[in-house]
């Protein structure tokens, strides 16, 4: 049997096609997947049920919303999704063009983006979910804070791209392929696979410039979210020192680092899903 759609989901995010709510499952962990529409743009959410355990302050039970980064997937989220899903109901979402989603043929700005899914969560009626992204996502969930300030009052900024010195295209290659090196097979697999297959070089090549023309430094610290700046100790894309920068602009800002490379909360989701559960209660 098929399960009902989200209360809350309106006719702009209306289920389509045959991806439309369907029952999967990932290390014992079951979760839901559908196609919700916004305007012109597609966007595939699934949805990890979770703990629907009240918080200590008497507020709704906490949600987790999870954006990855340029050309690859959400699914690359999901080991980190079943982590988090212990404390309460993920979310990862493949924007407009990436992993399942269809290609939008026109250009997707990372305003356009940040714009899809505070349109998302307004319709979904969730209050205040933790905001994730990485890499090219944390340029997105940033964005989000700032022209979106309503939708969320915490994000987590994991291997923020980029610091200004690596903005341009050969240099951003450069350290991608020596990060390459040092991440684990799948995930390697998972990037491959998505870059080529999924998302497509041509689409991949046209939003580029988006993200090395983003200065994200603009943003961290300015807006009224609190923020999390997570930075791999091995990540060659995104050095310590400068996630290190972001995460210590002032006191709405918090940096923790970890041991590994770019895709961290892959190589190590129990220790990231710590770090966001404790920045969420506080401690």
């Amino acid at each position: 049997m098929r399960p009902r759609p989200h209360p809350k989901l309106s006719r702009r995010y209306r289920p389509a096609g045959e991806d439309a709510f369907r029952t999967r499952s990932i290390r014992g962990t079951r979760y839901f997947r559908s196609r919700q529409r916004h305007e012109e743009l597609t966007i595939i959410v699934e949805r990890f049920p979770g703990s629907q355990v009240v918080p200590r302050d008497g507020g709704p039970p906490r949600s987790y919303v999870l954006v990855h980064g340029l050309g690859v997937s959400s699914r690359y989220f999901r080991p980190l999704a079943v982590e988090l899903a212990k404390t309460g109901a993920v979310y990862l979402v493949d924007l407009p063009g990436y992993g399942a989603a269809p290609n939008p043929r026109r250009d997707v700005t990372l305003a356009d983006h940040a714009a899809v899914i505070a349109s998302f969560l307004r319709e979904t009626n969730l209050v205040n979910p933790v905001i994730v992204g990485h890499s090219m996502g944390t340029q997105i969930v940033s964005l989000l804070a700032a022209r979106h300030p309503d939708v969320t009052d915490r994000i987590v900024v994991l291997a923020p791209t980029m610091e200004p010195a690596a903005r341009t295209t050969w240099r951003a290659i450069g350290r991608l392929l020596h990060d390459s090196t040092r991440e684990p097979p799948i995930v390697f697999w998972i990037a491959v696979t998505d870059y080529l297959i999924r998302c497509g070089l041509p689409y991949l090549l046209r939003q580029m410039p988006h993200l090395l023309t983003d200065r994200i430094e603009e943003r961290v610290g300015t807006n009224p979210a609190k923020v999390l700046v997570i930075g791999g100790d091995r990540d060659t894309i995104v050095p310590v020192p400068w996630a290190r920068q972001l995460g210590e602009v002032d006191a709405n800002t918090t940096f923790r680092e970890v041991h590994g490379p770019h895709v961290i909360m892959h190589t190590d989701p129990v220790m990231i899903a710590r770090h966001i559960t404790d920045f969420v209660t506080g401690q």
